[in-house]
Order: structure tokens, then sequence, then C-alpha cells
């Protein structure tokens, strides 16, 4: 029975345990999108902290695709060196890595064009965008290309599309922010087509035996918007294209409250799980090492992603070897004397 420090293996990639860190905006780099001191400090330290696989925060397609004007960036070649630094120093302590490749669409808040599949707001921090032509929908899916490209380049193991929270491709899913008449908007079947020609277009340059995956919301928390019944069967539309694993969040297409508690994504997850019979990342303020082991033991989620948690403790994975006594898991070599309960000298 697997637990939490079970190795997992998806295509050519081999994770040391079930702990994924996701994606999280550091909002650290500038106008040039580069990635600085602080992602090399923050990156490494989970890695030498024992998580298994670690996902680089959105990272921009285009440069009119940015959250804000301090994200990492990967729309011009010129990023490849600082990301290819980045990727080697997490590889040295033992962890593997992903980048999320994302477009912010509406949830821009940069000076730059701000386009989404219809005019819709956000709330009154943003913008409102405009209705993106067929030029502005093939030139987003280049983008995506090119930045695979970039990504295979700089080493990464792992390429996740960022389609949840809202941004770009979330807004295509959702039948909330996606009023298109044409054959992007409607049915299913048309908001999943952006996301469809995008996977495809990614893998002509991923190669097929690395990894591809998806971030879904997959429940919106507002009347008529997706639910995982929803993007499940949209998922399985487009799956086919190469998708591997499906990181499961939910929220941020609408400004709406979501009632949060300790693993309150989790039944998200376990039925995108059944429904695609994909692998599923799980998680949603997980904290306590049983907790997170059950849910792998229990087989709710393949992986489980913590977020916060992470950012408060790094060393979280170590802690939870001595909690779960899991003598085998291997410590870095310099922190070995405070694995045990002996005294060292």
């Amino acid at each position: 029975m697997p637990d939490i420090f079970t190795e997992f293996k998806v295509k050519d990639l081999s994770i040391k345990n079930r702990v994924v860190m996701p994606a999280m905006c550091m909002y650290s780099s500038d106008e040039s999108g580069q990635v600085r001191d602080f992602h090399l400090l923050h990156y490494t330290t989970r890695a030498m902290g024992g998580t298994g696989l670690i996902i680089l925060e959105a990272t921009a397609v285009e440069r009119r695709g940015r959250i804000s004007g301090n994200d990492l960036g990967i729309w011009e070649d010129s990023q490849i060196e600082g990301l290819k630094k980045l990727v080697d120093e997490v590889h040295r302590d033992g962890a593997k890595i992903g980048i999320q490749l994302a477009h912010a669409g509406r949830k821009n808040e940069t000076f730059e064009d701000v386009i989404a599949p219809s005019p819709l707001l956000f709330n009154l921090k943003y913008r409102t965008p405009r209705e993106m032509t067929q030029e502005d929908i093939t030139a987003v899916i280049e983008a995506f290309g090119r930045a695979a490209l970039r990504a295979l380049k700089a080493g990464f193991d792992y390429i996740e599309l960022h389609g949840a929270h809202g941004y770009l491709i979330n807004e295509f899913l959702s039948p909330v922010t996606n009023e298109r008449k044409d054959g992007y908007g409607g049915g299913a079947a048309n908001r999943v087509r952006l996301l469809k020609e995008v996977t495809a277009k990614v893998r002509e340059h991923w190669p097929e035996e690395k990894p591809l995956g998806l971030r879904v919301s997959a429940y919106e928390y507002e009347a008529g918007g997706n639910t995982p019944e929803d993007v499940s069967f949209m998922i399985n539309l487009v799956k086919d294209e190469g998708i591997d694993l499906i990181n499961v969040s939910s929220g941020g297409v609408v400004d709406s409250p979501i009632e949060v508690f300790p693993g309150y994504q989790i039944r998200y997850g376990t039925e995108v799980k059944s429904k695609t019979n994909l692998p599923v990342i799980v998680g949603g303020l997980l904290e306590h090492h049983h907790m997170a082991n059950e849910i792998i033991r229990n087989n709710r989620g393949d992986l489980i992603f913590l977020g916060r948690e992470l950012l408060r403790n790094p060393y979280w994975v170590l802690q939870a070897s001595r909690k779960l006594g899991m003598e085998e898991v291997v410590w870095p070599r310099q922190y070995e004397k405070a694995k045990g309960n002996k005294l060292m000298r």
C-alpha cells in the first residue's frame, strides 16, 4: 500500500515521494521576467527540505499574459538561462521540477493589452478585457508552444498548463466567463477547444515521453459554473492530446466567497480521478502528516500538494519522516544529525 514516501512514476518522471509544491506566485521578478536570487533560494530550500516535485510559479508565455509586473516569464529566449540555472540547482538538491505555463487573461494588473474570451470584468481591481479575435487566439496558442520548447531547453522535468483560478484557459472553459458565439464558446466541446489546441501545440515541442499536466478549478462556487463532473467531461475530450496528470484545485473564476477547511478540495480531486482515470494531485490547506498520509493510503489522490504549509515550513517532508517513523528517508548529509533522537557529537 503506497504512502507519502512511496515513489511515483509518470512517463519518464520518477518522483521520490508523493509531496508536491504547487505553483504559487511569488511576484519577485521585474519587468524582465527573469529569475532572481530570491527564486534560487526559495525553491532550492524546499528541494533540500525533501519535497519530491516542485512546480515553478505561474510563468507567463506572453508579456501581456502576466498577472503582475513582477511575474516570471518564458516569453523570450533570454529567459532560458536563468530558468536553467534554477532547474540545475533544484536537481542538485534532490527534487524534480516542473514549470506552470500560464496566461493571465482578464486577471492582468499590468498596463499591457488585456484579453479574454469575452469582455467581462472580474472585479474593480482589474480593467475590462477586450474579446479575443481569432488572431489573438492563434498568437496565444503559438506562445504556449514556444514556451514549451524553452522549458525543454531549460531542462524542466514536467510542464503544467494553468487551466485554473480564473486565468485565460480557465476563462474559456467556464460558462460563467465564456459568452462567445463562435467555435470557442457555447457547449463544453467548444469551450475546451482552446485547451485542446494549446495542448496539441505544446506536444509538438514537448516530447511524448515527458509528462504534461493540467491544473483545473474543478468547482467554481458560482451558480451555473463548472462542477467536477463538467471539468472531468472536458478533460476526457482533451486528454488524448497528451495530458498525463491533473492538479485539482477550485475557485478563482469569479469573485465568489469560498468556505475553506483542511482538505476542502480533496473530494473534487477524488471525483476527477474516478471520472477521467488519470492520476491526480490533490490538496487544500493540508498541514498534518497523518492526514496527508491517509489521502494517499486510501487512494483519494495520487500525490498531495502543500502550498501555504511549505511556505511556513520548507522542511515539512523531513519532519514527516520523523513523525511517521520513516527511517529509510534520506536526509541532506549536512542535516543528518537532526534526523534521530540520539545525541550527536
